[in-house]
């Protein structure tokens, strides 16, 4: 349960597991239910495009994403993989929803085990491939 008492409903952590470990989804929306007291899974996508992802992040509204994030490494050492946790908070975002993503997110960060970067956007620069490339190869979070 987070401050804003919102909790994270069971499929949302099943969902990540199907991710993490089946590797069933490339990326999973979560937002809040319609009571505002839940996180649920909104969608779920199997598709490799991150411009797919980029374009399922709604201009005027919060939302939370996991995307399973691949990399190739320099040299010959291949891909890699690293699971990013977003929090998509527009500027075009009406403050209310704001407010409750903001205080519902720890919720549903901390029960989510195994990702490598959080990665906070309010607008489409800051999701960017490269932006989140170059923070994934600098190790920072």
């Amino acid at each position: 349960m987070s401050r804003s008492g919102v909790a994270v409903a069971d499929e949302s952590l099943s969902a990540f597991n199907d991710l993490k470990l089946g590797k069933k989804h490339k990326f999973i929306l979560f937002g809040l239910n319609d009571n505002k007291t839940e996180i649920v899974v909104k969608e779920t996508s199997n598709d490799d495009s991150y411009d797919t992802f980029l374009e399922k992040l709604p201009e005027n509204d919060c939302l939370y994403a996991v995307y399973d994030f691949e990399y190739e490494i320099s040299g010959n050492e291949g891909k890699r993989s690293k699971i990013i946790f977003f929090t998509w908070s527009p500027d075009t975002a009406p403050v209310r929803s704001k407010m409750v993503y903001a205080s519902s997110k720890d919720a549903l960060r901390r029960s989510l085990n195994g990702v490598a970067a959080d990665i906070q956007g309010t607008d489409f620069s800051e999701v960017a491939y490269e932006t989140v490339l170059d923070r994934v190869r600098s190790g920072t979070h």
